[in-house]
């Protein structure tokens, strides 16, 4: 039986990237208390703060919730690793932490597509709100905001060796990914801040943690949202006590991702009617667009035997190597724990006559044998990669229910390489990805090419290691798309359509997916929700 309800003007479930910045938004008012629900635990495990700690957090269950897809016909029927955060702070608290808020057409798009108020000019506000930019401020960049911004402080041989190759091959050199203009070769910034990660949880919430506005409960899983004649009016969920409900006067807000959020709505009865129906659930409000549309870049590694022991697999592969690293890191705040190991970014097109970027290559200064729940796995040799990755895929999927019971995970279906254009991009970033190894700059660094090697040469063997090893590059969104018209599931001001009271701010209402990493824009999300809501109440 579930606890008395308490009562509150407004309940964010889910503290990720977004979910922290509207309750850290809502309860900086001073007028209303907002409670704020997150299924995992504080933050305080010791590799969220460290930089490099990521790959601790790959496959830690305390902190993840270690999703997998289901079976993908396109790539030789494998299930796909999704972690995603289950914590304080959500993904950005086991993220790497790049700094990169997609092209400004990618915005444009949205208010195309009839998302008033979604346009770049409107959204850069909220960009240069959030943040605290260690360059200073212009015209794209804020300072004094909760989001800490910075270069990063390692600068790696192979990453200057990356940026200088692909300056050889043509791309130009680009300051700022998120400034006049994004394609090129460079540097990414990071969330970091004297060599520790600054998560959405870090930058919204520990300065909120002693308002009065503002309750934290974490351990709270959500197992349905209360209705009373299509108005949301409170929240049930499980804790380690028990049972709890809690009544809102205001609204809800749902912050629990592009898998989460979805998944939340169809156990509560709004989504798919018939697809509830199966799972014996009432339908609430039928609404097919709940869990439909959802699309992630797709991505594949080439992977090079380094001629040097510089790389995180030398660090990695020794406990003497681990030790060193761990002195250095805890002792004097160096070394490469210090740092996310990203050392560069390439965006370029894989057709001239392509208006802005549609691949990315991340510089990683490691490569692995295995990437899935079995954790991450270091070549036995210095190694480094450039993970090729498809901005603007064709390619949707969605997130269905397995099971009525909350506490089960969803049915995750991503249908990655299922159209010619996917195919094709991923093909010429593969060839891209050759032809910048191949400059000069890269010549003191390469022994050989071991991933995808000499046998993906022609186009029909590149793809067959594309089904075989690719997948998700772990930026889910659009499963709960906004839009102007009934056939989407949130309106331009994020209200559930047909609903009262019941609001998403998370990277599930992306119409479509930004060009880069997403953890930026879902913070910009959160922050444009916060001040919607709060404009709403007045």
């Amino acid at each position: 039986m579930a606890e008395a309800a308490d009562v509150f003007d407004f309940v964010v479930v889910g503290a990720g990237s977004a979910g922290c910045a509207v309750a850290g938004r809502l309860s900086e008012d001073g007028r209303y208390s907002v409670l704020l629900l997150e299924a995992g635990p504080e933050d305080k495990a010791f590799w969220i703060h460290v930089p490099l700690g990521f790959p601790m957090l790959f496959t830690d269950p305390k902190v993840n919730w270690m999703f997998e897809t289901e079976p993908e016909p396109n790539l030789r029927n494998r299930r796909n690793y999704m972690p995603r955060g289950k914590v304080l702070g959500g993904s950005s608290a086991i993220n790497g932490m790049v700094y990169m808020r997609g092209h400004p057409r990618d915005y444009d798009l949205w208010r195309q597509k009839g998302c008033v108020g979604w346009g770049y000019d409107d959204v850069l506000p909220y960009f240069r709100k959030s943040e605290d930019q260690e360059r200073g401020a212009d015209e794209f960049h804020g300072v004094g905001g909760p989001l800490v911004v910075t270069d990063q402080r390692i600068r790696s041989a192979i990453g200057e060796a990356a940026v200088a190759a692909a300056q050889q091959a043509g791309i130009p050199f680009t300051p700022d990914f998120n400034g006049v203009q994004q394609e090129g070769a460079g540097y990414y910034q990071t969330t970091i801040r004297g060599k520790r990660r600054w998560s959405s949880a870090r930058a919204f919430l520990y300065p909120a943690r002693n308002r009065k506005t503002l309750k934290i409960e974490t351990m709270a899983h959500l197992t349905r949202l209360l209705f009373d004649q299509g108005r949301a009016v409170g929240v049930e969920y499980r804790t380690p006590s028990g049972l709890k409900t809690v009544k809102v006067r205001g609204e809800i807000v749902l912050s629990g991702g592009a898998v989460g959020s979805p998944h939340m709505l169809q156990y509560s009865g709004i989504g798919p009617g018939e697809h509830l129906r199966d799972h014996g659930i009432d339908v609430v409000r039928d609404l097919p667009q709940v869990g439909a549309n959802m699309v992630d870049h797709f991505s594949a590694a080439t992977m090079y035997h380094c001629t040097r022991p510089i790389t995180i697999n030398d660090m990695a592969r020794t406990r003497f190597g681990r030790w060193k690293a761990g002195i250095q890191y805890v002792l004097f705040k160096r070394g490469m724990l210090a740092d996310n190991g990203i050392h560069a970014g390439i965006l370029t097109r894989t057709d001239p006559r392509l208006e802005r970027p549609d691949i990315q290559f991340n510089v990683t200064n490691w490569s692995v044998g295995s990437r899935t729940k079995a954790g991450l796995q270091p070549h036995k040799h210095p190694g480094f990669s450039l993970n090729v990755v498809h901005l603007n895929p064709d390619s949707r999927g969605s997130v269905r229910l397995k099971s009525p019971d909350p506490l089960a995970d969803p049915a995750i279906y991503q249908h990655f390489m299922s159209t010619q254009h996917d195919i094709d991009a991923m093909v010429a970033g593969i060839k891209i990805a050759r032809k910048i190894t191949s400059q000069p700059a890269f010549a003191p660094y390469i022994e050989r090419e071991i991933v995808p090697g000499d046998r993906s040469k022609t186009d029909d063997e590149i793809v067959a290691f594309l089904r075989a090893t690719g997948g998700p590059n772990l930026h889910p969104v659009g499963s709960c798309r906004m839009g102007a018209d009934d056939t989407c599931a949130v309106d331009p001001r994020l209200r559930v359509r047909g609903m009262e009271g019941l609001r998403i701010a998370d990277a599930s209402i992306m119409p479509t997916i930004p060009a880069g990493n997403t953890n930026a824009p879902c913070i910009m999300i959160g922050e444009k929700a916060a001040a919607m809501i709060l404009e709403d109440a007045r």
